[in-house]
């Protein structure tokens, strides 16, 4: 069975809106955009090439997939862009129609969270890695199926913005497998759920 991971940039107050771009998301008057990139460091390049590099697929909500989609294609000087090309992605909306704009995406058909379950089961050597899609993740929380967070926890905090864990979202005991630091003070803590 193939697992979903999740990776995703966070302050320490748990927001992870707009971390890579001033224009990324300004929705709620969000004005921090582009926060994570005075942070970054090769370790946590090599984190991103890993978790991308293991025979994974990316899993996107339509907001975070939209936004790639027209970021990536053209960044033809970056070495992520002909592995984010070459990448399987699953999106899961309800408003986007096939056929999706970015080479190898595929909508996701009715309830994201059966189709994950589905997807986990059916793909067993291909791993599910979430990138950013705060709303596919908090979805994918209510129905137990991630298997792992890889969380880049910035050495900041905004005191606004959408968080990874909003306030209403379920308990959930979580179990540190590893961590490291970069040279930048961000710490990389991958968990796994404690009681899965």
């Amino acid at each position: 069975m193939s697992k979903v991971i999740v990776i995703c940039n966070v302050t320490l107050d748990g927001v992870m809106q707009a971390p890579g771009r001033p224009d990324e998301d300004d929705r709620g008057g969000f004005v921090h955009g582009g926060w994570a990139v005075p942070y970054s460091a090769d370790a946590m390049g090599r984190v991103m090439a890993e978790g991308m590099g293991r025979g994974a697929a990316m899993l996107l909500g339509r907001r975070t997939y939209e936004d790639f989609a027209s970021v990536w294609p053209r960044q033809h000087d970056n070495p992520f862009t002909e592995v984010l090309n070459r990448l399987q992605k699953y999106v899961a909306s309800t408003t986007l129609s096939e056929p999706l704009p970015w080479v190898n995406s595929t909508l996701l058909k009715g309830d994201a969270a059966d189709a994950v379950a589905d997807l986990k089961g059916n793909e067993p050597d291909q791993d599910l890695v979430v990138l950013g899609s705060g709303a596919l993740i908090g979805s994918l929380r209510r129905h137990h199926l991630i298997d792992e967070f890889k969380l880049l926890i910035h050495p900041l905090v905004l005191g606004t913005g959408r968080r990874l864990f909003p306030d209403e979202g379920p308990v959930a005991a979580l179990r540190l497998a590893d961590s490291v630091s970069t040279t930048t003070g961000v710490v990389i803590a991958t968990y796994h759920p404690a009681n899965p």
